[in-house]
């Protein structure tokens, strides 16, 4: 489908007929796709084409001329610059029947399925000040330091520290720090020259205990002035447990480096969900929104159906967040991941909540399985919470191979758990059961929890 015919400049009218992984509205001028940022299905807008591509055009909203009955008013300041809440100009419930739908054309894109077995994605009562992490990089302007977020799609700082959707304490043991890094002119890095130290600043606050962590992420390995940064922070902030020093010396988009110290207190936070208690380190993974990781992770025991007697693979386990969940249920646990940390957390996490039947290994899931397949050991049940890149393919091909009873598939991006979905299908699972989980209101991300079982059949 080509939109060569339309020209950048021209002024559009167009419907809005649903909305994009991205959360922009997606409409269709004489059969041709366009992307309008901020357009809201059932809505009739009219647009100026910005950027014609081979397959689609993106638009800017002009005018409206048919308001959808969904559509709000967006109470964050810094709504339009930040780009992180891309959905909240859209009511609450209809943000629910939006995020299932991505699910659904994701599948109907990806897979040849004539039915998907999906249910209401599951949502919050409050769906505001739910992030318990934040990690905000941080720049020197005109004498002062700056904090925020990336413009979509740039790197240009939106100075902002309030969010609305982080932990109001996320927000103040942030806020605490960039003004103890201005008041004590402590180096700050900049990107163009790679020099200067801080990099980031990253906060963690545990819900249920009420502890925080703060973590500086920094070019140098030594911060000057350390003893009185330490100092500063401690007074400013008492719910402070921890103040940790990650060292990141690379020209690089990611966050976290290879090696960190502790500057200050306790190496990790202690969090609870349900009544397990987990014990968390600066670089380990852990659901960021607690209220929901409960609701998600009980839709994970409920698909993997557990009676006592299956042996339960956690690919891709973090701190062992979901084994130790599903503990109970199971014989025996073998957990892996590929960070040295997750793979600390998730055995002293194991041994805190009384789980002695655990095992866990460093590696990559696919070749830790693909061996373990190799030598014998055919688990019955399989859990994956992979990155937003999916399953690898050697894992989906050990999968298809070893013909596991269930598998249960926790997913961060439509695209990639379709995509999988495909191959396994393919491979011989059907499709039991696709539930939504709505980790992250306001924003265009949804997770969902996937039951495959095998059947052999090679399609559902």
């Amino acid at each position: 489908m080509s939109a060569v015919h339309l020209k950048k400049g021209e002024v559009i009218d167009l419907p809005i007929r649903r909305i994009g992984i991205n959360g922009e509205g997606i409409g269709f001028y004489k059969k041709q796709v366009v992307f309008v940022d901020g357009a809201v299905p059932g809505e009739y807008v009219s647009a100026r084409v910005t950027e014609v591509k081979k397959r689609f055009a993106k638009g800017k909203m002009l005018r409206l001329k048919k308001r959808s009955s969904h559509r709000v008013r967006p109470t964050c300041p810094v709504y339009r610059e930040c780009g992180g809440c891309r959905l909240q100009h859209i009511d609450y419930p209809m943000q629910l029947r939006l995020k299932r739908e991505l699910v659904e054309e994701a599948f109907s894109r990806y897979t040849s399925l004539d039915s998907l077995p999906i249910e209401e994605t599951v949502g919050m009562d409050r769906p505001r000040g739910y992030r318990n992490k934040a990690q905000l990089p941080v720049r020197w302007k005109s004498g002062k330091v700056r904090m925020g977020m990336y413009s979509a799609g740039s790197h240009r700082l939106i100075d902002y520290h309030d969010c609305e959707v982080q932990h109001p304490e996320t927000n103040a043991v942030l806020k605490a720090a960039r003004q103890v890094l201005e008041e004590l002119s402590i180096p700050i890095y900049d990107e163009r020259s790679h020099r200067g130290g801080v990099r980031h600043l990253v906060a963690r606050y545990a819900f249920d205990t009420g502890e925080a962590q703060l973590v500086v992420v920094s070019r140098d390995s030594r911060l000057p002035r350390e003893k009185a940064l330490v100092e500063a922070l401690i007074r400013r902030l008492p719910q402070l447990k921890g103040i940790i020093l990650n060292v990141n010396p690379h020209r690089t988009s990611v966050v976290f480096g290879e090696n960190s110290r502790v500057l200050w207190g306790k190496e990790k936070v202690t969090e609870r969900l349900g009544d397990r208690i987990y014990h968390l380190s600066a670089p380990a993974f852990f659901q960021l929104n607690p209220v929901q990781t409960e609701k998600l992770y009980d839709e994970v025991k409920k698909a993997a159906n557990l009676t006592g007697s299956e042996l339960l693979v956690d690919a891709y386990c973090g701190a062992g967040t979901i084994g130790v969940w599903l503990a109970e249920g199971a014989s025996k646990i073998v957990g892996m991941d590929t960070v040295p940390e997750a793979i600390r957390d998730a055995e002293y996490n194991a041994r805190q909540n009384g789980v002695k039947h655990a095992e866990y290994y460093l590696g990559a899931a696919e070749d830790l399985l693909s061996a373990w397949v190799d030598r014998g050991t055919e688990p019955d049940v399989v859990v994956a919470d992979p990155p937003r890149t999916g399953l690898g393919r050697p894992l989906i091909e050990t999968l298809t191979r070893v013909k596991v009873s269930r598998f249960v598939y926790v997913s961060c991006n439509p695209s990639t758990l379709a995509k999988d979905c495909d191959q396994l299908i393919r491979g011989g699972y059907s499709i039991k059961r696709v539930v939504p989980v709505d980790m992250f209101p306001q924003t265009s991300h949804v997770e969902s929890c996937t039951l495959l079982e095998w059947t052999g059949s090679g399609s559902n």
